[in-house]
């Protein structure tokens, strides 16, 4: 695929990012709806870049999934997700922990053993884990992509299905899925109440999977959120995307 000379340049210097240590993990927290608390974190993978500062993933995600250089990427960020989780685990604070995965990570069979591997590494409980699939392409077409689902499931971990409501995903497919989660897509969650999301949630629920409410960036929003019955919330009127030092601080005052 062509690309301009400023991609290729920032691709360039993608390739040794890992390494040299300027990828980082970012923590976003979600709180149960209830009693406000945060419960769960997601891990979302940010550049330190030399040069531009610090980079949202939609900067060069893409370049890395076109390159092959998604499977570093998401190797390092099960790692940084997992074992600062644990981290937090070992100070009292038994949070869990989602990572988004990319459906090329899922291709390879070799993924499922390293979620195994980086699990035992970092003495990491599987059950507090969660793999975050976006729903934009049918995953459920794809028989690797499927296997690995089932093999993830089998371990223990949580699969979550990322930005629900917006594409190909609906809750009869969900049934091919080994699914746990949905998050709902922030365009959702920040319109009123419809009757269609209402009873995609109310069917998620019955399933037995648990729903998070994505965008929730005002009260109106959360109210919006518990209206739907969704268990957890997260968005940028809980805490933005932060450092592990900055959310020691929410942490902390939730006691």
């Amino acid at each position: 695929m062509h690309h301009s000379t400023e991609d290729a340049r920032l691709l360039d210097e993608l390739s040794g990012a890992v390494d040299r240590g300027e990828i980082v993990a970012y923590f976003q927290p979600q709180i149960d709806v209830h009693s406000g608390h945060v419960v769960g974190v997601e891990a979302l993978c940010r550049w330190v870049h030399p040069h531009r500062g610090l980079l949202a993933p939609n900067h060069f995600i893409p370049l890395a999934e076109e390159n092959g250089l998604i499977h570093a990427l998401g190797a390092f960020m099960l790692k940084a997700g997992a074992g600062q989780a644990e981290a937090w685990h070992r100070r009292g604070f038994e949070l869990d922990v989602s990572v988004n995965v990319s459906a090329l990570q899922l291709e390879q069979s070799a993924f499922v053993e390293l979620v195994a591997e980086t699990l035992l590494a970092v003495s990491f409980d599987p059950h507090h884990l969660t793999l975050e699939i976006t729903e934009s392409s049918p995953v459920e077409t794809s028989v690797t992509t499927r296997a690995s689902l089932e093999a993830l499931s089998s371990l223990g971990v949580g699969i979550s299905v990322d930005d629900f409501g917006t594409g190909h995903s609906t809750i009869d497919q969900l049934r091919t899925l080994p699914a746990t989660e949905v998050k709902l897509d922030k365009s959702l969650v920040q319109r009123d109440v419809e009757p269609q999301l209402t009873e995609i949630v109310d069917n998620a629920l019955h399933r037995g999977l648990r729903v998070v409410a994505e965008g929730v960036e005002s009260a109106e929003h959360l109210e919006h959120a518990r209206e739907l019955h969704c268990d957890r919330a997260q968005g940028f009127l809980i805490a933005p995307p932060s450092t592990p030092e900055e959310l020691d601080s929410l942490l902390a005052r939730q006691g």
